[in-house]
Parts: C-alpha cells; sequence; structure tokens
C-alpha cells in the first residue's frame, strides 16, 4: 500500500489482505491488485530477497514465507531501534535548543530555519532509492531544534503545554497500535483511498487559509484559531495523523513480511517520526485551545 507520508511513497513494500494486524502473512494467491504500488520485493513473481530456493519462478507474489528470515532481512527489532534513535535525536535537539535558546524574536528566526532545513533533508531523503542514514538524523536534529522552540513559545503561554501535548500523542499513538494490532481498522486500499483523499483536501483547505490569513481577509488565524472552530480543524488533524500511522503501521508488517532489506528499517523509522511530529504539533495547539476556554 503506497501511503501519503512521504518516507514511505517511494516504496510500497505492501499487499491488500483486506485486513490489518500484527502477524498476519502474506496471503496466497494474491495477484497485485493494490493500485497503490507494487512490491518491489517481489519482481517477476518471486521476492528477489527470499533465500535461496524460496524465489522461484512461479511462486505467487504474496505467498507466505516458507522459510525464516535470512541474515539482513529487517527485523521489528531493527524497526523499534532505529525509531528509538531517530525519536531520540529529536527529542535531544528539542531539549537543548528549550535550554539554550530563550524565547525571543531570533529563535523564533531559528525555528523556523531549522524547520525548513528539516523540510528540505526529508524531500532529499524522500527522493533516494534507499535510506540515508545521516539525512533521516539529520532531519531529526533539525526538527528536534523547531520543536524545542515552539514547545518553550507554548510554555511560556500555556504553562505545562508540551508536557501534555507529549502524552496526548502518546495516547493517540498507543490507541492507534491497539484498534490496528486487534484488526478493527482494515487496512485495504479503498481505505487508503478514501484516507488520502480526505488528506489532500485537508491540506488544500489549509493552504487556502493560509493565503486567506497572509492576505488579511481571514482574521485571527481563519480556520487555525485558538477558538471552538480552531480545536476542531485540530481534532480532524490528528485523526488524520491517526490515519498515516495505520498506513505506517502496514507498511512495517509488510516490509517484514516480504523480507525487506535491514536498511530499510531506517525508513520505517523516518515514516514514524514524521507522522509523530505531525501529531504532537496539533496536540500542542489543540492543549492551548482547551487551556484558552478554561
Amino acid at each position: 500500500m503506497r501511503s501519503s507520508n512521504p518516507v514511505f511513497s517511494r516504496r510500497g513494500f505492501s499487499r491488500d489482505n483486506g485486513y490489518a494486524g500484527f502477524n498476519t502473512a502474506p496471503q496466497a494467491g494474491y495477484a497485485g491488485g493494490n493500485p497503490y504500488a507494487q512490491n518491489p520485493y517481489a519482481q517477476g513473481g518471486q521476492n528477489p530477497y527470499a533465500p535461496s530456493g524460496h524465489g522461484q519462478p512461479g511462486v505467487q507474489y504474496g505467498a507466505p514465507p516458507q522459510a525464516p528470515a535470512a541474515t539482513g532481512r529487517m527485523t521489528m527489532d531493527d524497526v523499534v531501534v532505529r525509531s528509538a534513535l531517530t525519536l531520540g535525536t529529536v527529542a535531544l535537539g528539542a531539549v537543548l535548543a528549550w535550554a539554550l535558546l530563550p524565547v525571543s524574536p531570533t529563535s523564533y528566526g531559528l525555528a523556523v530555519g531549522s524547520a525548513l532545513i528539516a523540510f528540505v533533508l526529508a524531500m532529499v531523503q524522500n527522493f533516494k532509492r534507499t535510506p540515508v542514514p545521516a539525512l533521516i538524523l539529520g532531519y531529526a536534529a533539525f526538527e528536534g531544534v523547531f520543536l524545542g522552540v515552539i514547545s518553550e513559545m507554548y510554555n511560556s503561554r500555556w504553562q505545562g503545554a508540551p508536557f501534555q501535548a507529549v502524552l496526548g500523542t502518546m495516547a493517540v499513538t498507543g490507541a492507534t497500535l491497539l484498534v490496528y494490532k486487534a484488526g478493527w481498522v482494515r487496512v485495504t486500499a479503498r481505505y487508503a483511498r478514501i484516507g488520502l483523499a480526505i488528506a489532500m483536501a485537508f491540506m488544500a483547505v489549509m493552504v487556502v487559509n493560509l493565503l486567506l490569513v497572509v492576505f488579511g481577509v481571514a482574521e485571527d488565524g481563519g480556520l487555525r484559531s485558538f477558538g471552538p472552530l480552531g480545536a476542531v480543524v485540530g481534532i480532524i488533524a490528528i485523526l488524520l495523523g491517526a490515519f498515516f500511522l495505520t498506513l505506517d503501521f502496514k507498511q512495517i508488517e509488510d516490509g517484514i513480511a516480504y523480507g525487506a532489506p535491514r536498511g530499510e528499517s531506517w525508513l520505517a523509522a523516518f515514516g514514524l517520526t514524521v507522522t509523530l511530529v505531525w501529531i504532537y504539533l496539533e496536540m500542542l495547539r489543540l492543549v492551548a485551545i482547551f487551556t484558552n476556554n478554561d
């Protein structure tokens, strides 16, 4: 399944078995009906990364693995370690920025600059054919500086907002993982199409809203105000973040099932980091909105 997450958009180690859940084996007989992606690990009817004797022509794309994973294949442990390293870099950058940069126009400018650099690094990685750990960790470091300055700004006005946003992000992530693992969400091609359509429409509306605010047509942030309307928009954004998480989880599950190279675990960690940053920022705004209305 081809994720809307820019990190996964050039990959596609996935299947459409109509159901999502950990430890589900790829279904036999899958004929490549997923409209989002062709599995790069199954070319010409065989998996080029399969152990010797398991990539013969005639083996159907999506057939269950018939041997233990070979050395050099991505595992869940690899994803967890890389994700911890990437998120740890974000956290370290945020802590240092918070501690060393006082709230001031200069620090705001530095935050914007860091966000732009992080965006460029993310786009460069997106167009790379293979994961580059230096780019991913560089993105994490600059994103951390941005988050540290923004979090300190929110904390100076809404005491404790960053801590509450972290807890909220953890709660959303945990709940989404629980729903995914229990199979309560069916991550199918149709599910992805609908979710991606909603996400693109949301982003388009946000861009129009930003332009209206910049040109003075909309006041107080428009749809992104700190009032009830802003809260509704924030909740929609967080739900979209949860949607992206389900696609990320499925990409990871499929990468492991299809024997993706171990290096792809960096890509999985990158994708999760991008999504979690999205959710944290929206949660930070939401906490501030509800604090204002207390």
